[in-house]
C-alpha cells in the first residue's frame, strides 16, 4: 500500500511513468476534468447559451463598443473645450521682468530706468488662467462623425454575422454529439448481435452440430465489436466536450435526443428565394457599410480644402507671491478662420487614395456578393445530394437487416457458414452506420444552406425539437 501510495505521488509529479505503474498492477488514477456532463439541453437551448457564452462572440461585443466610443470621440470635438492652467516662472530676463510686472500690475515709473531694464533683479510670477475654445464650422469634423457611425453599423453587422457563425458552429457541434451518440448505440447493437452469434455458435458446438471453429470466428468478431464500442464511447466523449467549447464551456455538453433516427426537415424549395437573401446576409450588410464609409473618407479628405470656423476667450490673472491670488488681470476674446490654401500636392494624394479605397470596397462588395450566390448554389446542390443519399441509405439498411435475418435463420438450420453470418452483421452495420452519417450529412447540409442564407438562427428558432429530441437516451 505504501509503494503504491509514493508510487502515485511520482506520477502526479511526472517523475513516474503510469506504464510502469500499470505494468505493476498498481492503481492509476485516471483524470476526469470535465468528463460528468452538464445537464442535458435541446438544440434551441444550446445555440441560445453560445450566443451568451461563445468567447468569441463575447470579443466581438466588446469590439463593437469600441466603435461606439469612436463614434462618442468624433462628437466631443463639437463641444467646447475648457481648460484651466496654473504655472510659476522666476526669470531675471529683462523681456521677462518687464512683462510680468506689466501683468502684475506692478510696473513704477523707476522700471523705465536704463539699468532696470538692462539688468533687472529676478522676479516671480504666479499666472492662472482659464481659456474656452469652441468650433462653430468645420466640414473635417462633420465627415469624421459620419464616417465613425458608418463603421459602427458595419461593426454591428460584423457582429452579426459573427452570431450567425456561432450559431452554425454550435448546431454542427450539436449535431456532431447527437450523431456520436447514435454511432455509440450502433456499436452497441453490433455487441450484442455478435454475443448472440457466439452463444448460438457455442449451442451448436456443444450439441454437435457446428465446429469449434466457428466458436472462435464468433469470438474474434465480439472482440472486434467491442473494439469499435470502445472508439465510438471516445468519439461520444471527445463530441460532447466539442458541444461544450462551442458553447463557451469548460465541460461536456449532454445533447438531449431521441435514440431513435431524428425527425428529418423538409426538403427545401426552390433556389430563388435562398438568393433573395443576399442583400440581408450580415456580411453582405457589413461591406456595404465599409463601402458608404470609405465614400465618406473621400469627402473627408476633401475637406482640407475647407476653412475651419471658431470662437475663444481666456481670462488670466498674475501675482508674484500666491499662485491662487491676482495682483493684475486681463482677458483676451478671439475668433479664428483657418483656411489651408496650398499644401502642395498633398491633398489631392489624399483624395486620389481615398477614392482608390473607395472602388476598392466597391469591387469587394461585389465580389462578396458573386460568392454568396455561389456558396447558397454550393450549399443547396449539397443539400439535395444530401437528401438522395439519405433515401438510398435507408433503402441499404433495409436490404441489410433482411439480409442478415436471413442468413441467420439458415446458420440456425445448418444450410449456411458462420462466415456468411459475420459478413452478413458486417454489412449490417456498415448499413445503420452509413443511415447514421447520411442524416447526419442531409441536417448538416441544411443547416449550411440556412447559414449561407443568412437565415441560421431563425432557422434553428423554428424547427421542432423532435428533430433532435424526444426524450434523453437512458443508456447515456
Amino acid at each position: 500500500m505504501k509503494k503504491t501510495f509514493v508510487a502515485l505521488i511520482f506520477i502526479a509529479l511526472g517523475l513516474y511513468p503510469a506504464s510502469k505503474v500499470l505494468a505493476a498492477g498498481m492503481p492509476v488514477i485516471a483524470n476526469t476534468t470535465g468528463a460528468q456532463p452538464e445537464a442535458a439541453m435541446g438544440l434551441k437551448e444550446a445555440v441560445q447559451a453560445a450566443l451568451k457564452d461563445n468567447p468569441q462572440l463575447k470579443s466581438g461585443v466588446w469590439t463593437v463598443r469600441s466603435a461606439r466610443q469612436d463614434v462618442g470621440i468624433a462628437k466631443s470635438n463639437y463641444l467646447p473645450a475648457l481648460k484651466f492652467e496654473d504655472r510659476y516662472m522666476r526669470t531675471n530676463n529683462p523681456t521677462l521682468v518687464f512683462m510680468n510686472k506689466l501683468n502684475e500690475s506692478r510696473f513704477a515709473s523707476s522700471d523705465f530706468a536704463i539699468d532696470s531694464l538692462n539688468s533687472p533683479e529676478a522676479v516671480n510670477d504666479f499666472q492662472g488662467s482659464v481659456s474656452l475654445q469652441q468650433v462653430i464650422f468645420s466640414k473635417r469634423l462633420n465627415d469624421s462623425v459620419g464616417i465613425s457611425k458608418t463603421v459602427l453599423a458595419a461593426k454591428k453587422e460584423s457582429l452579426e454575422g459573427l452570431r450567425q457563425q456561432v450559431a452554425l458552429e454550435t448546431a454542427e457541434a450539436y449535431l456532431g454529439a447527437v450523431t456520436a451518440s447514435r454511432f455509440l448505440d450502433a456499436a452497441r447493437q453490433g455487441v450484442a448481435d455478435a454475443r448472440e452469434h457466439k452463444r448460438i455458435a457455442s449451442l451448436r458446438y456443444q450439441s454437435g452440430l457446428g465446429l469449434y471453429s466457428d466458436v472462435l470466428r464468433a469470438d474474434s468478431a465480439l472482440k472486434e465489436a467491442q473494439k469499435r464500442q470502445a472508439e465510438a464511447q471516445k468519439e461520444y466523449d471527445v463530441a460532447r466536450m466539442g458541444l461544450g467549447l462551442a458553447m463557451g464551456r469548460s465541460r461536456m455538453v449532454q445533447p438531449l435526443y431521441n435514440s431513435t433516427s431524428p425527425e428529418m426537415v423538409s426538403a427545401p424549395g426552390p433556389i430563388d428565394p435562398y438568393y433573395n437573401t443576399i442583400d440581408d446576409r450580415p456580411d453582405v450588410k457589413a461591406m456595404e457599410a465599409q463601402e458608404e464609409a470609405a465614400g465618406k473618407a473621400v469627402g473627408l479628405a476633401k475637406s482640407a480644402y475647407w476653412p475651419d470656423l471658431g470662437a475663444g476667450g481666456q481670462y488670466q490673472w498674475n501675482d508674484h507671491r500666491s499662485p491662487f491670488e491676482g495682483e493684475g488681470s486681463s482677458y483676451t476674446v478671439q475668433g479664428f478662420l483657418r483656411w489651408t490654401i496650398f499644401d502642395g500636392t498633398k491633398t489631392r494624394h489624399e483624395i486620389k487614395k481615398a477614392e482608390a479605397g473607395y472602388n476598392q470596397a466597391g469591387s469587394m462588395l461585389d465580389g462578396l456578393k458573386k460568392k454568396a450566390r455561389f456558396d447558397i448554389f454550393q450549399a443547396y446542390s449539397e443539400l439535395n445530394e444530401a437528401e438522395k443519399n439519405l433515401a438510398l441509405s435507408r433503402a441499404e439498411l433495409e436490404s441489410a437487416t433482411e439480409g442478415n435475418r436471413l442468413v441467420q435463420t439458415r446458420y440456425k438450420n445448418s444450410l449456411a457458414p458462420i462466415v456468411d453470418v459475420l459478413d452478413s452483421q458486417t454489412s449490417l452495420d456498415a448499413a445503420r452506420a452509413g443511415v447514421i452519417e447520411a442524416e447526419n450529412g442531409y441536417l448538416q447540409k441544411y443547416f449550411r444552406l440556412e447559414y449561407e442564407s443568412g437565415k441560421i438562427i431563425d432557422f434553428i428558432d423554428t424547427l421542432k425539437e423532435t428533430v433532435f429530441s424526444g426524450g434523453a437516451n437512458e443508456t447515456k
